[in-house]
């Protein structure tokens, strides 16, 4: 595994810490670093996704009374080789996903769903796209 140190760490707030781990282990293949019943992180090569419940030091109400809360559009982006394929999978395993696949000069997307509503890209880059 890489050392924590080395990862890109996102924080995501998430309803229920316990059901988050689940949908990111089963049908994204991150891996379990720590579990706790407010918090856990989950890894996925060098991405470190820390995962916040409501009871969390993360889930404290602001200053003015806002309390932090799941979902919105920003997102984890991850790279796959083959998306319909993986579209596939994930589909026949239950996962929800916001869209279809969209297409653009850079690639291919759509947007996966976690438990909370928190998005999740996959995205195929276009054959002639170096960003891999």
């Amino acid at each position: 595994m890489t050392d924590p140190n080395d990862m890109v760490s996102v924080r995501y707030m998430v309803d229920d810490v316990e059901e988050a781990v689940a949908f990111y282990t089963k049908f994204l293949g991150f891996e379990v670093l720590t579990s706790f019943p407010a918090f856990a992180d989950v890894a996925r090569g060098k991405l470190r996704l820390l995962l916040s419940g409501p009871a969390s030091s993360a889930g404290r109400p602001m200053p003015d009374g806002a309390r932090p809360g799941p979902g919105g559009w920003n997102r984890i982006h991850l790279i796959v080789d083959d998306i319909e394929a993986e579209v596939g999978r994930l589909r026949d395993a239950g996962a929800p996903f916001r869209n279809d696949i969209l297409e653009g000069p850079g690639g291919k997307q759509i947007l996966l769903q976690d438990p909370s509503g928190n998005v999740v890209e996959l995205f195929q880059p276009a054959a002639s796209n170096p960003a891999r």
